[in-house]
């Protein structure tokens, strides 16, 4: 049995590529799971958050229409959910052969792997912080997100640094134990992590193609919320951006908050929507805007592979230094450089005046 634990319904959008790729010979146009490598219970460790609940709902609903099981778990509801998670998971731990992954960086998925034996396992993308893990894990550094301050660790991170500690050694290849990373990412992959590409078969197959509308549309981005980007600059931004290129709708990002994304509608004059599910299948169901502006995100990585053939322009906008807030990591501005710098069939936009 292969056992996936996602927390994010990007990640479940991801398993759901990989368990395709993994079927491998499934014809276009089968939805039902026939034919297709069932054997997959994925774990959905759920957030607190409405926005990625309420997406996640709608990715489980589609995961079931692909004959997987899919097992909801309340993993953050109260000071015992933690531990009680943990009692509940162990049988189908001990059963899984293969564990698959959307977030290494998580304490949650991390407490769960030091519980694992030698197994198989995947990571999927999580985002471009896949990219990151990757060349920690190379690097033989502990786990750290790109955005977190580097520094003195906190108190709940000494506590925890035996966990990470333990989890980092589980995701390390070695030399009876590769690793597989499934992504749509440009990775250089350290000897013993094994790169299994992400096309998107299975969103291109399951949706669209989309009908395409005249305008543009814009990518919101929770750099505000991650506290890298000023909130003020984004605003202007996001005006800037929309004014030049005729953009009419903001796809807003599951973290962005009601307060900004108020003041934003109010003084763009964009309509914001807020996608029931991840971008990639909003866009590919459509209707999209015969161009899709993003600031350097996931998005302008895996949007061009989704709507490949379609004749949709994706185009990615750089953070300028002024942008970023003082507090910001040492490492936000080269990490979201390496973003837009490695993205494929992108246009480059100059940062907004």
């Amino acid at each position: 049995m292969n056992l996936a634990f996602v927390e994010s319904p990007v990640q479940l959008l991801n398993v759901l590529e990989w368990a395709h790729t993994q079927a491998g010979t499934s014809q276009p146009g089968d939805h039902t799971g026939h034919g297709r490598t069932t054997d997959l219970t994925i774990v959905v460790l759920s957030p607190t958050d409405p926005m990625s609940r309420g997406q996640l709902r709608r990715m489980a609903e589609l995961a079931r229409d692909e004959g997987y099981t899919v097992r909801w778990q309340e993993a953050r509801g109260g000071a015992g959910a933690p531990l009680r998670t943990v009692h509940e998971l162990g049988p189908v731990l001990r059963r899984a052969r293969r564990i698959v992954i959307g977030d290494p960086f998580s304490r949650y998925v991390q407490l769960l792997l030091t519980l694992v034996g030698s197994k198989d396992l995947t990571v999927v993308d999580d985002g471009t912080a896949t990219m990151e893990f990757v060349a920690q894990v190379a690097r033989g550094e502990r786990l750290v997100r790109w955005h977190r301050r580097g520094g003195r660790r906190g108190p709940r991170e000494m506590v925890l640094a035996p966990v990470t500690f333990l989890a980092r050694r589980k995701l390390s290849p070695t030399r009876t134990r590769t690793v597989e990373v499934f992504t749509s990412m440009p990775l250089d992959p350290p000897p013993g992590i094994r790169v299994t590409v992400n096309d998107f078969a299975w969103t291109r197959a399951r949706f669209g193609p989309p009908t395409v509308t005249r305008g543009a549309d814009l990518v919101g981005t929770s750099l505000v919320e991650t506290g890298v980007v000023d909130l003020e600059q984004y605003l202007d931004a996001v005006a800037t951006l929309a004014r030049t290129h005729g953009a009419t709708r903001y796809f807003a990002h599951r973290r962005e908050s009601s307060d900004k994304l108020h003041r934003l509608a109010v003084q763009t004059g964009l309509e914001v929507v807020r996608p029931d599910l991840p971008l990639e299948l909003i866009a590919r169901r459509g209707p999209i805007g015969r161009k899709v502006l993003s600031f350097p995100s996931t998005v302008v990585h895996t949007l061009p592979l989704a709507l490949a053939g379609t004749g949709i322009k994706v185009a990615v906008c750089d953070i300028a230094p002024e942008w970023l807030r003082d507090n910001a990591s040492p490492r936000a501005q080269g990490f979201l450089a390496g973003v837009t710098g490695t993205a494929r069939d992108v246009q480059r936009l100059p940062s907004p005046a």
